[in-house]
């Protein structure tokens, strides 16, 4: 009998959690005295962890903290753990094994078996592929990958801890920036002072009390607070659905209709991918044209407007950038552009703007553009209006406590100053030496020889994946992956070193990200499954191969590093209290829930200014102007991307990459929950019922969707919320490629381009994207992503004698420990602005005072704290 992809990991996935003797068992059970529960937390929320006789028999939500607790949490925790696809031992690629220090073949990576190979050879492996790459080249042609941390929801995060142990040894190359709001990030501090995509909302009191009207624009809340940084508790559900009842309107700007509009009956405007910036530069014109504007809002709160309404009106191109003009662009008509911003002028409005919009080419613009239009509109820090660029992740609207969270072990200063772009890893690679430009400087690339990521998948969140395998093979000579999955990046690693999952080791953490109002104990609850080890460990005995153990552990023991990090925040209750119940709440003060964003500075700019160079907001910016960029002007402006509908080829499709339902991007592609993302096993792509017709597919068949960067195969799923003329594939679904290069699992980055936004930041530009899609006849077989490669194990050990470890590493161990003030430690130690930690240097002393005004109450420091590192930047920032 011929038994489908989906159906074998239903059988499969089923046959384990049977033979585990798994149990989803309901929130608030009481168990036997010979039953333990283990409190637990992940990015998907908090639950107890239940184990009998030492084996886990099952998992149980916690409702009285998470009262919508998701699958992800109910059903792909188990799944996942005991998931074929663990990493039990470690592993070396065949090839490389052989001849570790000659001819490796690095074509060969993620086509020929692994083999298992004990811890002592495992570290003496990686640590000679180290010393030996830092001899020949020096430290930075390390490059770390590890950027974000989202593997781990627990404070000793696998990335920090990397950058610990590297930073004793002579330090590494690492990224800048980030996939999630790379363009924004580095744009917003020069206009509005802040970074605002990581930034605390309005409390959601006072959006409750004030606001009329709630404008989404590719903004979805409901699925995007699924998962968090930290914790997620989804505490802000309830209060979306209150608004909605309470009689807010909801208006939605979006290509698709999405479940936060059905959810809280938005009006859908679609609007044709990319354009966002072209509709709020006209309604801007608008505003202008029928006097709407708010001419004393301009004057008082912000600059450059008189040079931001002569492009408005077309003085240097001849082109008035009317409600017309812009119809012809986004796909909607003159008079709903119109009725639009007349509705917000007339109501009190919150825009509420996703980070998705800034993924694209140009992608600085439309941020911009959108509080150019707010500020016209005389709206931004007013009770319940403006905008706000984080609704959609953290709980935004949650009140913020401002209580000190417990946070992990310092990685210390990088003493190597060469850094990427994460959207520019593989022009890294194949152009060591040349320069690129961002945020006004010039930089160069480095020289890496080896990359290593540890519970990070490289080789999903990068854009163009097949570029990124080519330099991978053409200019690393080592990959080392550290993770608990044969992901995508352990499938082409060289060398694989098996980490522990939540459930197999000890941490804490808090939550949720903007509130900081809960410390969670994330207690072991089962034995590591096979030999695999805690990055805190693999990376403690890498630093005893290089003489730094002892400032690696600070000598300290894992659990004295927890319980320094619980006594060192807000928490009130004693550790062992908090450690046997799980979690402890802090209060958050009354004042909170009056936050109005950009608030003070509405009251008295003056008293209050904006940190940017005017103290305003900058709606031409001479900064920009003055790095003289060609793809990035000094004021939000309309540019057409080299992918859009606009100069689509006949056939072409946009093809947009938002997050995933069922996923935490490509975490839970291998659990049982992942069904919900598939058809037939593959990823499933999103189509309107008139573009499936049109090339002769319906729902259920495959395709396969293509462009000059790569292939994929696909399930359809035809819909009738999305707009014609775009297709929608979630991201983080798992790379295996068939003999014709193809894309067996639907990884959608196989199709996504590598092309920054622009000189200015260097953002991703994903969902800057057309292909082509046809009915696929000639799949090779089922999708094998979420199967573990071929593994052998050996007839003899390998010989670590003959590597002549001693001598390469003897020649690392020079390196001097750099001293550090209590403000540098404190900055590296308690940063939570996501992602890669920023290099002081990122922005000037003055961009640096707004960041932390948002940084800080999320890092939880307290005022003398707090002082200490703004001296710490003040010396070290941009000049």
């Amino acid at each position: 009998m011929s038994l489908s992809r989906r159906d074998f990991l239903k059988s499969a996935l089923a046959t384990a959690v049977a033979a585990q003797g798994l149990t989803l068992f309901p929130a608030g059970k009481v168990f036997a005295d010979d039953t333990q529960v283990f409190p637990q937390a992940s990015h998907y929320g908090p639950f107890n962890a239940v184990v009998k006789n030492g084996k886990l028999i099952g998992v149980q939500p916690v409702t009285e903290v998470d009262p919508l607790p998701t699958k992800m949490l109910l059903e792909g925790i188990i799944s996942r753990t005991f998931s074929d696809t663990r990493i039990l031992y470690p592993m070396v690629r065949k090839s490389y094994l052989a001849d570790p220090l000659g001819d490796t073949k690095p074509h060969l990576r993620g086509k020929e078996p692994f083999v298992r190979v004990d811890w002592n050879t495992a570290i003496a492996l990686t640590s000679m592929a180290i010393a030996r790459t830092i001899n020949k080249y020096g430290n930075e042609a390390i490059f770390s990958a590890s950027y974000d941390g989202w593997s781990h929801a627990g404070i000793m995060r696998p990335q920090t801890l990397q950058g610990r142990f590297f930073n004793l040894i002579g330090g590494q190359s690492a990224c800048a920036g980030d996939y999630s709001a790379g363009a924004s990030e580095v744009l917003l501090p020069h206009i509005v002072g802040d970074l605002e995509v990581y930034s605390p909302q309005t409390a959601w009191q006072v959006i409750e009390k004030n606001t009329e009207l709630m404008l989404f624009v590719g903004c979805d809340p409901f699925k995007c607070n699924r998962v968090e940084f930290r914790v997620a508790d989804h505490s802000m559900h309830k209060h979306w659905q209150d608004f909605a009842n309470k009689g807010i309107r909801f208006i939605s700007i979006n290509p698709q209709q999405t479940e936060s509009d059905k959810g809280l009956g938005s009006e859908m405007m679609h609007i044709r991918p990319n354009t966002d910036t072209a509709l709020f530069t006209a309604m801007s014109f608008h505003l202008l044209d029928k006097g709407l504007y708010d001419k004393a809002y301009l004057d008082k709160y912000t600059t450059g407007a008189d040079k931001y309404i002569a492009y408005l009106q077309g003085k240097d191109d001849g082109v008035p950038k009317t409600p017309e003009w812009a119809s012809t662009i986004t796909g909607i008509p003159a008079a709903q552009i119109e009725s639009l911003a007349e509705l917000i002028v007339s109501k009190k409005t919150e825009i509420c703007a996703g980070w998705s919009l800034q993924r694209a080419q140009h992608g600085e613009m439309v941020h911009w553009a959108i509080i150019n239009f707010a500020a016209m509109a005389g709206k931004i820090g007013k009770p319940g209006e403006g905008f706000g660029l984080s609704w959609h992740y953290g709980n935004g609207g949650m009140p913020v406590s401002g209580k000190k969270m417990p946070v992990g072990l310092s990685q210390g200063r990088n003493p190597v100053k060469t850094r990427c772009p994460v959207v520019l890893i593989s022009e890294m690679l194949q152009n060591p030496g040349s320069t690129y430009t961002r945020n006004g400087e010039t930089l160069t690339f480095p020289n890496v020889k080896l990359v290593y990521t540890a519970g990070n998948n490289l080789l999903s969140h990068q854009q163009n994946t097949n570029e990124l395998i080519q330099a991978l093979n053409d200019h690393v000579e080592t990959f080392i992956c550290q993770d608990a999955w044969w992901c995508a990046s352990a499938r082409y690693a060289d060398i694989v070193l098996a980490s522990t999952t939540t459930l197999e080791r000890n941490d804490l953490t808090s939550g949720g990200t903007y509130s900081n109002n809960k410390i969670y104990a994330m207690r072991q609850a089962i034995k590591p499954m096979g030999d695999a080890m805690n990055d805190y460990d693999i990376f403690s005995s890498l630093a005893f191969m290089f003489n730094v153990q002892e400032a690696y552990t600070g000598g300290k023991s894992y659990m004295e590093h927890l319980k320094t990090a619980y006594k060192n925040s807000d928490a009130t209750e004693s550790f062992d209290s908090f450690w046997k119940k799980g979690i402890t709440e802090l209060a958050t003060p009354a004042s909170a829930d009056n936050f109005v964003r950009h608030g003070e500075f509405y009251q008295d700019p003056v008293k209050n200014p904006l940190h940017t160079p005017s103290g305003k907001i900058e709606m031409y910016s001479e900064t920009i102007a003055g790095f003289n960029l060609p793809d990035c002007p000094p004021m939000p402006q309309w540019l057409a991307p080299t992918e859009w509908l606009g100069n689509a080829s006949p056939g072409q499709l946009h093809v947009l990459s938002p997050h995933p339902w069922m996923r935490l991007h490509s975490q839970m592609a291998n659990a049982d929950v992942n069904k919900y993302e598939c058809v037939d096993g593959r990823q499933y792509v999103l189509v309107n019922a008139e573009d499936a017709k049109e090339r002769g597919v319906k729902a259920g068949d495959l395709v396969e969707i293509y462009n000059d960067r790569g292939a994929l195969l696909a399930g359809v799923k035809v819909a009738d919320n999305v707009m014609r003329g775009v297709i929608y594939i979630h991201e983080g679904a798992w790379l295996q490629k068939d003999s014709k290069g193809r894309c067996n699992s639907g990884a959608i980055n196989i199709l996504t381009s590598a092309r920054p936004s622009s000189g200015l930041s260097q953002g991703n530009t994903a969902n800057t994207c057309l292909a082509w899609m046809k009915k696929c006849d000639d799949p090779e077989s089922p999708n094998m992503a979420y199967q573990p490669p071929v593994i052998e194990v050996p007839k003899q050990p390998f010989n670590i004698d003959e590597l002549g470890l001693g001598a390469a590493i003897k020649a690392v161990t020079g390196h001097k420990a750099q001293a550090q003030s209590k403000g540098e430690t404190l900055f590296y130690n308690s940063c939570t602005l996501c992602h890669a930690a920023p290099t002081p240097s990122d922005y000037t002393y003055r961009q640096w005072q707004g960041i932390t005004k948002s940084m800080f109450p999320r890092a939880g420091l307290g005022p003398d704290e707090q002082a200490e590192v703004l001296s710490f930047l003040k010396s070290h920032a941009k000049q």
